[in-house]
């Protein structure tokens, strides 16, 4: 039998983070108040409205359908039965897996570890694709830690690399990939040496707008291995930062709400903050979902009017200065000088990679929040749909639903309508029911019928100009989602971050991180979603629309994994043996292998290892074995996992991010050693033997 793994030592922040992540990161976000004080109904309670009764009278009879044909029940204390499955989440089809693990997840599973680098499963090797500081644009010097620049910065890869999306060149340049890499936040701590935080330097400052943003770079395939390596200065590079051009679209541009004394139009904003997951789209964009943002500005606390303060105070922007000082260098970031600003900020950001001289555009019909993914699946007549999260304590779960179909082929004409489709169409907000209200006493103990599930409504916000929300206009609707969300009654969610839908089944898989104030005095209480009190793992939420039309009103869900040790009773694994599976806390990003498994990477891992990519069947009778692939280095997070046929490519964001490193008192030594200065990077993982990943 596993034992426990010992908890990391320093219980007062949300998962096994460092003080200095929650610092740089999020601005605090866990020390501050839960911007959601709303008295939504929670997931157990009676939906009243008559939408909501056809939604649960449509799932309810999906269920009973399913179960007079034949699904076994479990009862309490029963054997690990399948359980009646809910509509569309019965066992998908797949062959049956083998004494060595699911196709795709062939490996010895790497053991939790404590160790100061990458460690891979036997049989793996891996290398580092690309640095942060490495010159990724023509005339960009090479990265020297003592001699930092914002002009060098500007021309070489970000820091703090989260998202990773790989796209196709084709033709002659087969064996080459273009690589999109979100570079979410600065730790300037770890960046400079001799870093005062009450006075930085107007370089430091600018080295910092510098290494957020984006970054575009060419990639090369060993053709002997899974190995990448970055193809510098190519034609196709390119880095967007805080002080790039990107132009608003959709139903918001050009709202009094957006406008700024700089921006008169309110249609063009200068740079992106806080890019954590994305997605990657069929006509070949990328999606960028700016998070939180609110932590770059200054002197919300001040503000007198009381709806700007109360829309301030949702999105967590109060205080006084801010913990960059940002504003003392452009006044766009102090909210006394400039109000509207931090309404510019919140979206998600569609990229043209392949055209280098596109303006990248924020999407305002996908509402504003703290967007942590944003993932689309197509209907069956190729309209897109995005699913997305809003990553906070107590938020919301949301999709939209454009009305424009997608073009199909590489015209110039099919490609320009493609980039509006994210501008029309219909917002949506989840809102979920569990069947076994009653029996969730908030230890995770499962109810009487085996699963945590029940059925949802997706509760429509705004369709281009006309808003569903009483009291809100549709611009209001957009750029402050959350309150519209609060108005509706959404779901109190645990931190929902990245989404991903199986490209196998259509299902779609929402990590939701932890959510440790869960049922404390004057916070939402446990729910069938959001099963544990105190809740400091997470769960990952699998849901499927009504009749798998991803356009639909309804859906069914379950969750699929709720993480921590096996040992403990609390977690589950889908119904697979617990004592055959790794243990797993704080399922952040997630992306599927091309065998329908999905990989989850986690990000403050609770059980006393370092953060990891862990790979799981979704389907066959191997569904819920979890295995861990990697690990990361020391304060590291495992972020952007791409799982292709002969690599994985992961982003190794934040290493030596523990409390008290420094520049000259490093926590990490990864990548390059002792004497050298802690960097994150994109790391590639292939097998020795030249065969696939997993098989």
């Amino acid at each position: 039998m596993r034992k426990l793994l010992p908890l990391l030592s320093n219980p007062s922040h949300a998962g096994g983070r460092s003080a200095l992540t929650c610092r740089f990161r999020c601005g605090d976000a866990c020390f501050h108040e839960v911007p959601n004080t709303s008295d939504n109904e929670y997931v157990g309670d009676v939906i009243a409205s008559a939408y909501s009764r056809r939604s649960m009278m449509r799932a309810a009879a999906v269920v009973t359908v399913a179960a007079a044909a034949g699904g076994a029940v479990v009862a309490q204390g029963g054997s690990p039965a399948v359980a009646a499955p809910a509509e569309g989440l019965g066992a998908a089809p797949g062959a049956r897996g083998k004494a060595d693990g699911a196709r795709g997840l062939r490996f010895a599973p790497v053991a939790p570890n404590k160790d100061d680098k990458v460690t891979v499963p036997e049989g793996y090797a891996h290398n580092v694709v690309i640095r942060w500081g490495e010159p990724i644009l023509r005339g960009a010097p090479g990265f020297n830690a003592d001699k930092q620049t914002a002009k060098a910065q500007a021309g070489q890869f970000g820091y703090n690399n989260d998202f990773i999306s790989l796209l196709p060149l084709g033709g002659a340049y087969e064996r080459q990939q273009l690589m999109v890499a979100n570079h979410e936040y600065t730790d300037e701590v770890l960046m400079f040496k001799g870093y005062d935080s009450e006075n930085p330097t107007r370089e430091q400052v600018e080295i910092a707008w510098a290494a957020h943003g984006l970054s575009v770079v060419v990639v090369q395939e060993d053709h002997r291995s899974g190995k990448l390596t970055a193809v510098t200065r190519h034609q196709l590079n390119r880095r967007l930062h805080t002080t790039s051009e990107f132009r608003l679209t959709g139903p918001a541009a050009g709202s009094d709400l957006v406008k700024t004394s700089a921006d008169p139009s309110g249609t063009k904003v200068l740079g992106t903050l806080n890019n954590c997951a994305g997605g990657t789209t069929p006509w070949g964009t990328t999606l960028h979902g700016e998070e939180n943002f609110n932590q770059y500005f200054a002197n919300g606390g001040g503000v007198t009017d009381p709806v700007q303060a109360t829309r301030l105070k949702r999105y967590g922007v109060t205080g006084a200065a801010s913990e960059r000082k940002w504003e003392r260098f452009d006044k766009r970031f102090d909210v006394a000088q400039e109000p509207n600003e931090p309404h510019r900020f919140g979206w998600v950001v569609e990229l043209d990679p392949y055209d280098p001289d596109s303006t990248p555009r924020k999407r305002t019909a996908l509402g504003r929040f703290k967007h942590e993914a944003a993932q689309p699946r197509l209907t069956e007549d190729g309209r897109p749909v995005i699913y997305m999260g809003d990553d906070e304590r107590f938020d919301y779960f949301y999709k939209f639903v454009s009305s424009k179909r997608m073009k199909k082929g590489k015209s110039r004409a099919a490609r320009e309508h493609n980039l509006t489709l994210l501008d029309e169409g219909t917002l949506y907000v989840a809102k979920l029911t569990g069947d076994s209200p009653a029996e969730v006493d908030g230890t995770g103990k499962l109810p009487n019928d085996g699963e945590f599930d029940g059925s949802g409504q997706w509760i429509p916000l705004a369709t281009g100009d006309v808003s569903h929300v009483p009291g809100m206009t549709a611009e209001e609707v957009y750029v402050f989602t959350r309150l519209a969300g609060d108005k509706v009654g959404a779901t109190k969610m645990d931190r929902p971050e990245d989404v991903e839908p199986s490209p196998r089944t259509g299902r779609v898989y929402v990590a939701l991180t932890n959510n440790t104030n869960r049922g404390k005095a004057g916070y939402a209480a446990a729910d069938e979603a959001n099963p544990r009190n105190a809740n400091k793992h997470g769960q990952i939420l699998e849901l499927a629309e009504h009749w798998d039309d991803p356009a639909s009103d309804g859906f069914a869900w379950r969750l699929f994994l709720v993480a921590g040790d096996p040992n403990d009773p609390a977690t589950y694994f889908a119904g697979f043996p617990k004592d055959k599976v790794s243990p797993i806390s704080c399922p952040d990003n997630v992306a599927f292998d091309p065998y329908g498994n999905l990989w989850i990477s986690t990000d403050g891992n609770q059980l006393g290892s370092h953060d990891g990519l862990f790979g799981v069947a979704t389907h066959g009778e191997r569904r819920g074995e979890l295995k861990q692939f990697l690990t990361v280095p020391a304060g590291a997070e495992t972020c952007g996992p791409v799982i292709q046929d002969k690599r994985v490519i992961v982003a190794v964001q934040h290493p030596g991010e523990v409390d008290g490193a420094s520049v000259e008192k490093p926590a990490s030594t990864w990548p390059d050693g002792p004497g050298k200065i802690v960097r994150p990077s994109v790391v590639s993982v292939w097998r020795q033997d030249g065969r696939g990943i997993g098989v």
